[in-house]
């Protein structure tokens, strides 16, 4: 393990939504968590000079830039944090990992198996060469109900694994006159609904069960093909009725597939930002033949377990997980007090110092990452030939 007390020092590229949750975490994790190094957020990269250094200022980072290579090239940075769209991640990562960073990237891993087999590549070689750690955001394993239930699934608790059936749902698209963003451009996002939220379902579903998604039957949808300039939504032309004023939407919608995975489980996704009172639905259950786990992020805090088991008071029980016991919840309050959706990011941020001080492997590593992109790129192959199955790996789209 690692003795070096200097502080890890940290460049973050991106300065939106994920770029403010990143900030929160480095700042965070070391009040809370015993670790070797401490997070020193350093250098702020951003698209323009005019909202980076306000940015920079607001959320608490010394020294700004608009040149991610800055990032790459000082020798006082050792963490590049990619909090970028998609069609930047992998010059970004290959650069960091050729000049022998420790990189953190927001997923998917990239818009391309091709691009993501490059930054596994790379980012193996870094790790032989120079110790370097790659790991990707897939924040959501470090929900402490869903860390338990990977533990129980780990243990055998609920036996052989039959089904597992994963949805969501969001809504934040479903007025058709909502303005048009990144993500809503195949070239920036590399995938719609598919990527941006069911690449978590995927990612989840194969760290619970420990096994790889082999073959898809999928459909896509795109429900709204063109929508408002942001510009012409928020002037005085309202939501942009005049057909120049809209752009067009070249990603999906919706997802929604079938799934077998190694061994033989059966599983259903779906995924999608059109169900309508939906905010941030993320569930996923798990049926084996001793018993079922079942959880909703919506209700981050609980984990549903079931045991097969005859007894006369069968039925799911809720297990709040707040007790100290629980993964990562002994850090922060007395049981009973729920986390929230920023303590996720936290986690990853310890997870993270971890790994480069030795104390624990990088998962998901840029190999774990890669196979979800070969399950998104089955996904998409299947619907554009109208659902036949398709193999997962060998998968090179």
């Amino acid at each position: 393990m690692t003795t070096s007390t200097a502080p890890l020092r940290i460049a973050m590229i991106g300065t939106g939504f994920m770029g403010r949750m990143h900030t929160q975490a480095w700042l965070t994790a070391p009040r809370f968590f015993d670790l070797a190094r401490t997070p020193e957020p350093v250098l702020l990269v951003g698209r323009d000079a005019p909202a980076t250094a306000p940015a920079a200022a607001r959320l608490g980072w010394p020294e700004h830039s608009t040149d991610w290579r800055t990032a790459v090239d000082r020798d006082d940075i050792d963490v590049v944090d990619i909090c970028t769209p998609g069609d930047t991640h992998a010059e970004i990562a290959l650069a960091a990992l050729e000049a022998g960073k420790h990189v953190l990237c927001e997923k998917p891993l990239a818009n391309s198996v091709a691009e993501a087999q490059q930054m596994t590549d790379a980012a193996a070689a870094a790790s032989e060469r120079s110790g370097a750690v790659a790991m990707c955001g897939f924040s959501y394993r470090r929900t402490p109900a869903l860390a338990l239930a990977r533990q129980l699934v780990a243990e055998g608790r609920i036996g052989e694994i039959r089904h597992v059936r994963a949805q969501y749902l969001q809504d934040w698209l479903a007025d058709a006159d909502s303005p048009h963003t990144w993500r809503l451009d195949r070239e920036r996002a590399g995938s719609g609904a598919l990527g941006d939220i069911g690449a978590h379902s995927i990612d989840t579903a194969q760290w619970l069960v420990g096994r790889r998604i082999a073959a898809v039957s999928a459909q896509l949808r795109t429900f709204v093909p063109t929508r408002p300039r942001r510009s012409a939504v928020e002037g005085l032309g309202g939501a942009g009725d005049d057909a120049s004023d809209r752009l067009p939407v070249t990603v999906d919608d919706a997802a929604a597939f079938t799934a077998r995975f190694g061994g033989g489980a059966l599983g259903v996704f779906e995924a999608t930002r059109m169900a309508t009172g939906r905010r941030n639905a993320n569930r996923i259950e798990i049926n084996g033949d001793r018993g079922s786990i079942a959880f909703d992020f919506e209700r981050m805090n609980e984990l549903e377990v079931y045991d097969a088991a005859p007894d006369s008071a069968q039925g799911f029980r809720r297990v709040q997980v707040t007790e100290a016991q629980h993964p990562y919840a002994g850090a922060w309050w007395p049981a009973g007090h729920g986390l929230g959706y920023e303590h996720l990011f936290t986690h990853q941020a310890v997870d993270f110092v971890r790994a480069v001080t030795g104390g624990t492997a990088a998962s998901p590593g840029f190999a774990e990452a890669m196979q979800v992109q070969r399950v998104l790129a089955a996904v998409e192959q299947s619907a554009a030939h109208d659902s036949i199955l398709t193999s997962v790996e060998g998968n090179h789209a």
